[in-house]
């Protein structure tokens, strides 16, 4: 009988105990870790044979955009970026498709997506900006966040209206996923009113603004531009290619900085700034040190072959220790560069106040840099 007892009181205070922890275990607070708001941009270029000057503008404005956007903070945090990129008017796309084309599907690859503008030529066909928006809005993987800013910019001319698919569907289709459309007229503002692309407001209340797609990109001189650019030069040499690719990417992050400088040293400079920031630029999948930050054991899992020659008879200690003093050079390089731009820009604007001839006309960059920062702080994005 006292064995009975004493096997029973063992066995209620074993469960008691388990209970106990379980409870406790099950009870621990849990920490979740915060959601990062994201922006996600797709941009709608008409390449019609009109448009050399709009693809020139392009191009520079990718940096700017992107600049803009990096200096939104929603809840103390950057948001993280995406940008589409999507052709339409070219005659040798295909019919079925509307003459519509995806270049790129959302990506952080900045590296890429410039390559991509610079690709870029015109050539005459149906501006269908109905289809191209319709596209767009179902090929990407938009987020379903309703508090992440979601946007498409599409510029171009010639009657909005044009194609079999009605704009109609396109902006219903845009109101469902929370995705703002606005429309940026290339030419006159009455001709782009009478050519309908002044319907952006049915289209998830975005806006409507003409450019002078031919206008000059700005590029005041200013005496910080050669230290930018060689610090640039320097902050490429704090890379360290990894991967099949990797030595590719490597030759392509230097072939889109000389693609830059050579079409515009003002876009070239501001490629150099978002470069200088960690949250804008990040390559992961290519650079050592970006992916070491990124995964602690990252160089016990990698293929040392693929290093460059003179890293792969390093051991694993030699190795990090490499890698953190090319990450501190990096950080110390984006620094500097950062603190110089800002230098640019006050230098730029004072310049702009003393000179009122400066202040051209519209272009696709600054009309897409005020739109971002209108309707950005709607979604709690506050801009430094």
């Amino acid at each position: 009988m006292k064995i009975i007892f004493k096997s029973f009181a063992f066995t209620f205070l074993f469960i008691a105990t388990v209970s106990l922890f379980s409870f406790t275990k099950t009870n621990k607070p849990i920490i979740k870790k915060e959601k990062k708001p994201k922006i996600q941009a797709a941009i709608l270029l008409d390449v019609s044979g009109s448009m050399d000057g709009l693809i020139e503008q392009a191009k520079a404005q990718l940096w700017n955009m992107v600049n803009v956007m990096g200096k939104a903070q929603c809840d103390n945090m950057t948001p993280q970026i995406e940008i589409a990129l999507y052709e339409y008017g070219r005659s040798t796309n295909r019919p079925e498709d509307g003459y519509v084309k995806q270049l790129s599907a959302f990506t952080t690859d900045l590296d890429l997506l410039s390559k991509k503008l610079f690709s870029l030529t015109t050539n005459g066909g149906y501006e269908y900006c109905g289809q191209v928006i319709y596209t767009s809005l179902n090929e990407l993987q938009w987020d379903a966040a309703p508090e992440n800013y979601k946007v498409i910019f599409i510029a171009g001319n010639e009657d909005f209206l044009q194609g079999n698919l009605l704009y109609t569907k396109a902006c219903d289709e845009a109101k469902s996923k929370g995705v703002i459309v606005n429309t940026i007229y290339c030419g006159d503002r009455m001709q782009g009113i009478r050519e309908h692309w002044n319907l952006s407001s049915e289209c998830g209340n975005g806006s409507f603004s003409v450019i002078n797609q031919n206008e000059k990109i700005e590029d005041i001189p200013t005496p910080y531009d050669s230290t930018i650019i060689a610090l640039n030069d320097k902050l490429n040499g704090t890379y360290i290619s990894y991967g099949v690719m990797g030595y590719q990417q490597k030759q392509m992050q230097e072939s889109v900085d000389r693609m830059n400088y050579s079409a515009n040293k003002s876009a070239a400079i501001k490629r150099a700034t978002v470069k200088s920031n960690a949250n804008l630029y990040r390559n992961d999948s290519w650079d050592l040190v970006d992916a070491c930050a990124g995964d602690e054991k990252f160089i016990e899992k990698l293929d040392r072959k693929t290093l460059p020659d003179s890293l792969q008879k390093k051991n694993a200690d030699e190795l990090k220790k490499f890698v953190l003093a090319k990450k501190e050079q990096r950080t110390q390089l984006q620094n500097q560069i950062e603190s110089i731009s800002k230098k640019r820009e006050d230098y730029i604007s004072a310049e702009r106040k003393k000179n009122a001839t400066l202040n051209k006309e519209a272009t696709l960059e600054s009309e897409v840099e005020k739109i971002i920062k209108l309707q950005a702080r709607k979604y709690n994005m506050k801009f430094n």
